[in-house]
């Protein structure tokens, strides 16, 4: 991290996680240095994923994610998009022996066999699921009572009651690599929960939880 006074921890909070950048604004470390991460911090991390599309890519990317950095992720996600039919369920769910083959011959996403089989299994599960209310009403009906209200970082859980819950009940309808923590990270990506630090210029920009 810089240590320019653009990067000073603010004195509000006293809480070596919040960062006040150049503009102004109090972000969490992570997102107060690579503008990529602020970027995404700033304009859709947390905000309400309500259409199927948007769902089934961010469980994806979540799965890819796992044992990576989302910096990883995110900077392969257009590549990601490109090959994988801006996931598109019913695209995505064709895919055989050949699709596979190439998307393993990608160096622009993360080649990993069981990730991307994990990807064409979820797409399948995601079609099967619209029978019974859709993706995002499943995901969604397991929106805790109360969000954390984390002042620091280390405050922030890495799972929750729901997490497992949503984990036990996406596994039952076929998904894959739908663990509690990446479900956990999940709910926080979309919206279903709000982490953000409570000195943070984003918490409650989302709508569903209040600042």
């Amino acid at each position: 991290m810089p240590t320019t006074a653009a990067s000073k921890t603010t004195d509000a909070t006293d809480d070596p996680g919040i960062v006040v950048g150049d503009d102004g604004l109090a972000r969490p470390a992570w997102a107060s240095v690579d503008p990529m991460l602020r970027e995404y911090y700033d304009t859709e991390w947390g905000m309400p994923i309500r259409d199927e599309q948007g769902m089934y890519e961010r469980i994806s990317l979540e799965a890819f994610q796992a044992g990576l950095s989302w910096a990883t992720i995110l900077r392969k996600r257009p590549a990601f998009r490109a090959a994988f039919n801006d996931f598109e369920p019913e695209q995505v769910a064709g895919y055989g022996e050949t699709e596979i083959e190439r998307l393993m011959a990608d160096t622009g996403i993360v080649r990993n066999k069981a990730k991307i089989h994990a990807a064409i299994t979820n797409a399948n599960a995601t079609i099967r699921l619209r029978e019974r209310g859709g993706l995002v009403s499943f995901v969604w009906s397991f929106q805790p009572a109360e969000t954390p209200m984390p002042r620091t970082f280390a405050e922030i859980p890495t799972k929750s009651p729901e997490s497992f819950a949503l984990s036990k009940a996406l596994r039952k309808e076929g998904f894959s690599f739908v663990g509690p923590t990446t479900m956990y990270a999940l709910m926080e990506a979309v919206g279903i929960i709000d982490t953000h630090l409570l000195g943070s210029h984003r918490r409650g920009s989302s709508g569903v939880w209040p600042a």
